[in-house]
């Protein structure tokens, strides 16, 4: 349990990863141009969520290739900037930025989904999405929109373990 966010569940089905989380809520924002700042494009429509701004643009291409400014990024009030377009092979497409919170770019971010999920949902009409983050790593995700929660899927590879030992 979260003290931000409430239930945090992850389950597994197969070989995929399930994170059951709950959905962001977006409040639109009319004044782009902090924004076109950091991602050096106009985005056709911002966000703020509950931590994270969102920009949507014009293509996939346009995510892939951005060059962000991350010294604006780290300026923005907020934890990071999700920047996601309509896909070609996928739903939807994105990347995330948080250097204020000591990440340029994340891999594959299971939160920005909470944000990503309901907006594309909405934006097209369905519940269940496929969705690809494009940073270098990338990753695939299957999304299912369940209103107040997100069902966020994916593979991972263990790539640490480690021992936690507590004393009184």
């Amino acid at each position: 349990k979260s003290p931000r966010s409430g239930d945090l569940r992850v389950y597994q089905k197969g070989d995929i990863l399930f994170l059951d989380f709950p959905s962001d809520t977006l409040e639109r924002i009319l004044d782009t141009a902090p924004i076109a700042r950091c991602i050096g494009l106009e985005p056709s429509e911002v966000y703020k969520g509950k931590t994270d701004f969102l920009a949507v643009v014009k293509s996939e291409e346009a995510v892939q290739n951005l060059l962000p400014d991350f010294g604006a990024i780290a300026r923005l009030p907020g934890r990071g900037l999700i920047v996601t377009a309509e896909g070609v092979m996928v739903d939807f497409v994105s990347r995330f930025f948080a250097p204020q919170s000591g990440v340029d770019e994340d891999p594959v971010t299971g939160s920005a989904h909470t944000s990503l999920i309901p907006l594309w949902s909405e934006k097209l009409g369905k519940d269940e999405m496929t969705a690809r983050q494009l940073s270098r790593r990338g990753g695939e995700l299957i999304c299912f929109n369940k209103g107040a929660r997100c069902l966020i899927g994916g593979k991972a590879i263990l790539y640490m373990t480690g021992e936690l030992n507590l004393f009184d």
